[in-house]
């Protein structure tokens, strides 16, 4: 039925055609072919012209939106300059595809690029986000579970008009062949050629305001799509693959128990917990308007409240705040080809241990014990494939007794599904469902800005519920275990504040909201005397600004490790504790 719709009024045009014109500039449009469908005669080159258009004008609507921001809609210039951008767009992707493309290739080609450049609009157009390699690295880590809950009616609507209707087109599509390879050689040559310079000729005709735009808003070309998904696809491939070349750089490896360790008495146990996607503004311990910690505020925990992170999405943000230097002097390649704290811990005797309920460590538990709770269900807390965060403390007091019975320092990292977007309502049980009405649908647009926000709330509301579970359990055995927690997330997230949904947007220009987390530390009375740590300091250090950088030498204080990677004025107790092995 909708082959015949085309068909009809495309076959009027080509019968109104003159017939040279139908063969020589548009390829041809046949009659119907025997089996009732329609057939497009098109040349390769045609293709790639006809599909570059397509491109342009479907996928690159917030590109387009960006670069005309501010310009009048009346001026003459304004007209101009939106029409060099447009023939720079097509030129630019004919001069891709065309590249590459041949009789045998362009039509495989064509139909990956409009099925991918059909997602890809899609969660750009809903979300706002930047295909940037980093982004780009987060979607291919996400796993299945991820995934479903991305999927929505307004997503398959979408791929319904941007990607299954071009692809019916393209099946009707015979590409037209030429009489000699010498000839679709120059043919190509040539339209490569002419391509090139429409593209240069329309970066010159708006080349000082279009150079200011990209010069000043460099994150802007990863809205030209689908260029923007294809290069970082490329990017990240390229750097995972030089990173499996070599094994991960060794690091601290002058890593050994400090002097305090001859002393120890009792066993000494760290219980790291990393947050996912909990943003410091909806925080209630840092006075959001709604009581977000209710249990968390009626122990004695040190609130962290102004807290950045080191990037925006958990492929950044994990890796780098267990890294030496993190956002301070950042470099992905060397976080990602190196060692993490984890590793510096265990070389100095550490017992370390990763209990995963997400989509595991990126690579900063790699050689070492870790557990992923999904592998083993529990009931009533998994479905679905799965879990409530409850499910980290799954085992926990038998773990507890075993830590207790011996003299050991043990760091133990979980690492929770937390806020974990846009199923904000998946994230917690019934009874914390509090805030209401909350938004109970995994495709954000149908759900109001304050039904967003209950949902966020309440997932934030079974957070605190779990951290101060833990820390009750860590409580009743003060008289065992000289114990700590500390929470902190990974990155923030967007609740619709300027058209914005989750998180991942490029660092430089990224709101705050999706940068500043929320951090929470617990310290019991035998560790606070074993480590002559001065409380009031502590609270007076966690009023300034804090980052994930600090993360990596705090824990190695806490520890007592000595290594030349220490650097003390990153170590937030460093100064409320005196030098290690003294009184």
């Amino acid at each position: 039925m909708l082959t015949d719709l085309l068909r009809r009024p495309l076959s009027l045009l080509a019968k109104l055609l003159p017939q040279t014109l139908r063969r020589r500039t548009f390829g041809g449009l046949s009659e119907p072919d025997p089996d009732g469908g329609l057939q497009i005669r098109l040349t390769v080159e045609q293709l790639v012209l006809v599909a570059s258009l397509f491109f342009a004008l479907s996928a690159n609507r917030l590109f387009l939106g960006a670069a005309l921001q501010g310009r009048e809609a009346s001026s003459a210039s304004t007209w101009g300059f939106a029409v060099a951008i447009l023939v720079a767009l097509v030129a630019v992707h004919a001069l891709l595809v065309g590249l590459v493309a041949n009789r045998w290739t362009v039509k495989p080609l064509l139909a990956v690029l409009i099925v991918g450049t059909a997602f890809a609009s899609h969660f750009m157009q809903t979300f706002h986000v930047y295909l940037d390699p980093s982004m780009l690295r987060n979607v291919m880590r996400t796993d299945v579970g991820e995934a479903r809950e991305l999927l929505s009616l307004a997503m398959l609507v979408h791929l319904l008009i941007h990607a299954v209707l071009p692809l019916l087109v393209l099946s009707r599509v015979r590409i037209v062949t030429r009489p000699s390879w010498l000839r679709s050689t120059l043919v190509r040559l040539g339209m490569l050629l002419l391509t090139l310079g429409v593209l240069v000729g329309a970066i010159l005709a708006i080349f000082q305001p279009f150079s200011s735009l990209m010069r000043n808003q460099k994150e802007m070309r990863f809205l030209i799509t689908p260029a923007n998904y294809l290069w970082s696809i490329g990017s990240v491939v390229a750097q995972d693959l030089r990173g499996a070349r070599k094994p991960r750089a060794v690091i601290g490896e002058d890593a050994k128990p400090g002097p305090g360790w001859a002393s120890q008495t009792r066993p000494r146990l760290l219980v790291l917990v990393v947050g996912e996607t909990a943003r410091a503004a909806n925080w209630g311990l840092n006075g959001y308007a709604r009581q977000t910690t209710p249990e968390l505020a009626k122990l004695p925990v040190i609130n962290f409240p102004d807290v950045t992170s080191c990037g925006t999405n958990t492929e950044v943000s994990l890796p780098c705040m267990f890294a030496p230097v993190g956002r301070r002097d950042y470099d992905e390649d060397r976080i990602r080809g190196s060692q993490s704290l984890l590793h510096v811990l265990s070389r100095a005797g550490v017992g370390v241990l990763w209990r995963d309920n997400q989509s595991g460590c990126k690579g900063v538990c790699e050689g070492l014990p870790s557990e992923e709770v999904a592998a083993r269900p529990v009931a009533g807390l998994c479905e679905g494939g799965r879990c409530f965060d409850e499910a980290l403390l799954d085992g926990f007091d038998a773990r507890l007794d075993r830590i207790a019975a011996g003299a050991g320092r043990e760091l133990l990292v979980l690492h929770q599904l937390g806020n974990h977007g846009p199923s904000y309502f998946r994230r917690y049980p019934p009874a914390f469902d509090r805030f209401q009405p909350a938004c109970q649908s995994d495709d954000l647009q149908k759900c109001s800005p304050q039904e967003i926000v209950n949902a966020y709330d309440n997932a934030l509301l079974y957070t605190d519920h779990v951290v101060a579970t833990l820390i009750g359990k860590l409580q009743a055995r003060a008289d065992r275990i000289d114990a700590a927690v500390l929470y902190v997330s990974d990155h923030g997230e967007s609740l619709g504040e300027n058209n914005l949904f989750l998180h991942g947007l490029p660092y430089s220009i990224a709101p705050d909201l999706q940068k500043k987390v929320p951090m929470v530390m617990w310290l019991s009375d035998g560790l606070q005397r074993s480590t002559g740590l001065d409380l009031a300091c502590a609270k007076a250090v966690a009023a300034r600004p804090v980052r994930h950088d600090h993360l990596f030498h705090t824990v190695l204080g806490l520890f007592d490790v000595q290594t030349t990677l220490h650097e003390r004025e990153w170590d937030l107790l460093a100064a409320c504790m005196p030098p290690a092995g003294k009184p």
